[in-house]
């Protein structure tokens, strides 16, 4: 087994130790941000770092990177205060991946991948209508970290949109049934597969499978 130190990782290529410490973390979540600015013009960007804050209130948090560059997302989302969550699909990561680019201020990446705007319940910010899964949020607060320069967006679920025949009895989302692939890496994208489900753990006693 290979020791990678510190001051190895620092002399990495700095492309090679992107991908090495982004990667090294495992299997991360795969979605597009939505978000409009006042004046109309959309953005979609995708993001790796979208993770569960909460259930009640229900809350998620994403990581943007420092401000160095022109952040549409960012800007969008504070002006409007909402944006959506939407989940990437295997047939759907092409036309996600290419959102990455670093379009100029009021291109609309829904325009230049081909996937399509969808404006649900009179929520200002666009859903993607490929997604299968949807989330509406609003903004809530932001945290600056001063380690790397970057911002920790934390938004409210107001709204949730996915096919019924998707959550179980207990409200388990069956997101291999959906088709909801995972990041790994800078570009690369998994399908992830269900092993197991297990009862709730509790001291002394062994746990058992819930899916027979």
């Amino acid at each position: 087994m290979k020791h990678y130190s510190q001051t190895i990782i620092k002399e990495m290529p700095s492309r090679a130790r992107a991908h090495f410490i982004n990667s090294v973390t495992g299997y991360k979540s795969s979605n597009l941000i939505g978000t409009i600015s006042p004046d109309g013009k959309t953005n979609l960007a995708i993001f790796s770092s979208v993770t569960h804050l909460g259930s009640n209130p229900p809350l998620l948090g994403f990581v943007l990177r420092p401000h160095t560059v022109m952040r549409n997302t960012f800007d969008n989302l504070k002006e409007t205060g909402v944006f959506t969550v939407n989940h990437v699909s295997a047939d759907m990561i092409r036309k996600a991946h290419q959102t990455s680019a670093k379009y100029p201020a009021g291109v609309s990446e829904f325009e230049q991948t081909g996937l399509n705007e969808d404006y649900r319940d009179d929520f200002k910010a666009p859903y993607v209508a490929e997604s299968v899964i949807k989330i509406g949020c609003r903004y809530v607060n932001e945290y600056y970290l001063k380690e790397n320069d970057c911002r920790f967006i934390i938004g409210a679920m107001e709204h949730i949109y996915l096919p019924e025949e998707l959550v179980s009895d207990d409200g388990f989302i069956n997101l291999e049934q959906a088709g909801t692939v995972s990041a790994t890496g800078l570009d690369g994208y998994a399908l992830p597969k269900i092993l197991d489900r297990f009862s709730y753990a509790k001291p002394d006693e062994e746990v058992k499978s819930l899916l027979g």
